[in-house]
């Protein structure tokens, strides 16, 4: 029987449309005709878990089976949890507002580390045993995936498996395998021990850590042989043949991404030193325009939306984009709906491009050149120069725009104080090119947005190895900047370095975090990645109880030949790639991105040897 949700209880909360559900193209199907419930747990709000492209990917994909029904379930806010552990209400899913502890699975997708101790939370609150090893034959198995799992290690005694990679092909052969173990009545560390079978598939039991004296790790010892010795990642080879839904869920409530949102390929050739996600998603794999199309047909029929968006890591850099756009500009002029387009390296076709599509409003422009110098930029591989910028925003100044948005990282590896005063330097440098443009051409009123976020450390990349600014550190260099910009047309917006600090804790982790993340949540941290309730004094206290150095996670520069949390983690690219790389930073040498030449990543063994 589903839980009662009464109006009283909604009536009580700031937005009640996040826990209603029956949203158009949600999916409802009886529970006791399929074999397999699934719950899709999203460790944010509902406004920015139903923003998640993957999510709806998913969510469709699982539900076109007849033998599956998967629901989804957000993290309830502040007020909503408050009314549901006074009324003894459990975590419950949207569809059928069952308890999650009447699913066979509790999957999350771990987006974000800040989001680890809604994670947490979630669990506790669907009153399921926190730690992996107590839960017993009647609970649902909690796995995870996403790209925080590629170093699963801070959540390893927490999740009972972990899918790394893309899900499409991964989810449904556990789907399979978990049939047929109910079917045998296996228990559930047999599920467990067969679900590891699966490429792609880390069961963290089945490992264990021993530690050197000064923290380091020793060695990693597994179960038995039959456990791979590297959990190779899963990709799609064929992105045009593989899921994409026709149909998505349209929210009663405004979300982050209101949309239709076209996934147009998955990977990113750039090769930027700092950013995970370009090595982890390689190699890049493109979908036709032909079949784009076809699928934004189909959502436009089936959801009414009245815009449609691009997906990907580097839209400029789809090698049919000139032709999809043209198609797309079509389709949204017949249809009376619009297309919007993320950040492009502005030319001639993308600014006459933009025209089309910003007719009525002239939006913000953004732009990224990550660093305030060019041998900065030259360390981080940005492969973006400050000619380049002031070029692209002079076309855009003649094109009638004048709200423009550059977005920094400080505390990047080599970063000196002329490095910060740089970007002080660009931007005034962009307020020039304005003026430069006749005032018969500019829009008036520049703005001109600058925003920096701190510089974190990620696995997977040429500077996992490299020590992370201290919070002291951070802030120094934010004040410096901030003194610095003399212009009233420049805006100053940061990060908080708390956060940077703790991101960098549990982006670079070990198996010790997990005690960390339990006792965090008894001292009420959650929605960490929220000013509302991020509390930096809990967290150090949980640590302290713990017996952790945060600062060893952060603070420290790693050495080549250290073992790391996720070394037996394997995403194609090879750690002697990325050495090169991290050499090659320090010596302010760029390299060519993919589609000048291969560079030898490593990547190519998931296309049988050839990439792109």
């Amino acid at each position: 029987m589903s839980l009662k949700i009464n109006d009283r209880i909604l009536s009580t909360v700031q937005k009640p449309t996040r826990y209603i559900g029956n949203e158009w193209n949600s999916v409802h199907k009886d529970p006791n005709q399929v074999d397999v419930r699934f719950a899709f747990c999203f460790p944010d709000v509902y406004e920015v878990g139903m923003s998640h492209l993957g999510m709806k990917i998913l969510y469709h994909m699982l539900n076109d089976r007849e033998d599956v029904y998967c629901e989804r379930v957000f993290a309830p806010w502040g007020d909503m949890e408050e009314q549901m552990r006074q009324n003894n209400i459990p975590l419950f899913a949207l569809e059928s507002r069952d308890a999650v502890t009447k699913f066979d699975f509790m999957g999350f997708t771990l987006q974000y580390e800040m989001s680890y101790s809604n994670v947490v939370n979630m669990i506790d609150l669907a009153g399921i045993p926190l730690l992996s090893a107590e839960r017993e034959e009647n609970h649902p198995f909690v796995c995870a995936g996403g790209p925080c799992a590629y170093n699963p290690e801070p959540l390893a005694e927490i999740i009972d498996f972990f899918i790394l990679g893309e899900g499409e092909e991964i989810l449904n052969e556990v789907i399979d395998v978990y049939k047929q173990w109910k079917r045998d009545k296996g228990t559930r560390l047999d599920f467990l021990d067969r679900v590891s079978q699966i490429k792609g598939v880390y069961v963290p039991r089945f490992y264990s850590f021993e530690y050197n004296e000064d923290g380091t790790i020793k060695r990693m010892t597994k179960a038995a042989e039959k456990y791979p010795d590297k959990i190779l990642k899963r990709i799609i080879k064929d992105l045009d043949n593989s899921y994409f839904p026709e149909k998505i869920i349209v929210p009663y409530m405004e979300i982050v991404h209101d949309r239709i949102m076209l996934e147009i390929f998955r990977g990113c050739t750039r090769g930027c030193r700092f950013c995970q996600a370009g090595m982890i998603y390689r190699p890049v794999r493109e979908r036709t325009p032909e079949r784009l199309v076809k699928i934004a047909k189909a959502l436009q029929k089936s959801t009414g939306y009245e815009e449609i968006s691009l997906a990907s890591l580097s839209t400029s850099d789809y090698s049919a984009l000139e032709k999809l756009t043209r198609e797309l500009v079509e389709l949204t002029e017949k249809q009376k709906t619009s297309l919007s387009l993320p950040s492009l390296r502005i030319d001639s076709f993308s600014l006459d491009l933009m025209e089309k599509v910003q007719r009525v409003r002239k939006s913000g422009l953004t732009f990224a050149p990550e660093a305030g110098t060019q041998r900065l930029r030259d360390v981080i591989n940005k492969g973006v120069t400050e000619e380049d910028l002031i070029k692209s925003v002079t076309l855009a100044f003649e094109g009638g725009w004048n709200n423009v948005k550059l977005y920094f990282m400080i505390g990047l590896p080599t970063e000196t104080m002329e490095d910060i005063e740089g970007i002080a330097s660009l931007a005034e440098k962009v307020v020039d090119a304005y003026y430069k443009v006749p005032k018969e051409k500019r829009a008036k009123g520049l703005t001109v947005t600058v925003s920096t976020s701190s510089f974190v450390p990620k696995a997977f990349t040429p500077f996992q190895w490299q020590a992370q600014n201290t919070i002291e550190l951070l802030q120094e260099k934010q004040a410096y900047l901030k003194s610095r910009i003399k212009s009233k047309h420049i805006k100053y917006n940061w990060h908080e370095s708390k956060v940077s600090f703790l991101e960098g804790v549990f982006a670079r982790g070990d198996r010790k975090l997990s005690r960390v993340l339990i006792e965090a949540h008894k001292k009420g941290c959650k929605f960490d990645g929220w000013n509302e309730y991020f509390n930096f004094d809990k967290w150090m206290q949980a640590f302290k109880d713990c017996g952790v150095d945060p600062y060893f996670y952060t603070s420290r520069e790693r050495k080549y030949d250290e073992i790391l949390p996720w070394d037996h983690i394997d995403v194609g690219v090879t750690k002697k790639f990325l050495i090169k790389e991290a050499e090659k930073a320090l010596r302010g040498e760029v390299t060519p991105h993919c589609r000048q030449g291969c560079i030898g990543c490593g990547a190519t063994i998931f296309q049988g040897g050839e990439c792109i």
